[in-house]
């Protein structure tokens, strides 16, 4: 009996998959960290190129009258 105990507590196979489980969780956590910050950027990006597409026109070339002053006429 004493020898059972003594080998159930010198087994340390229990203990790569805690390290496991505490890689995991901080994996997890800078992932929804990460997440936070780049939302509010990819929503104002989302924005602008929805307000874009629906201010442009597909019956007329969409690079005539862009806000950017770009012209849709190709270099001479």
């Amino acid at each position: 009996m004493l020898n059972a105990i003594n080998t159930f507590k010198n087994d340390e196979s229990g203990a790569v998959t805690v390290d496991w489980v505490v890689l995991t969780a901080a994996l997890v956590g800078l992932g929804l960290a990460v997440m936070g910050v780049v939302s509010g950027g990819i929503e104002d990006l989302s924005t602008d190129i929805n307000s874009a597409l629906t201010d442009t026109d597909p019956l007329t070339n969409p690079f005539t009258n862009n806000s950017d002053g770009i012209s849709g006429t190709p270099p001479a």
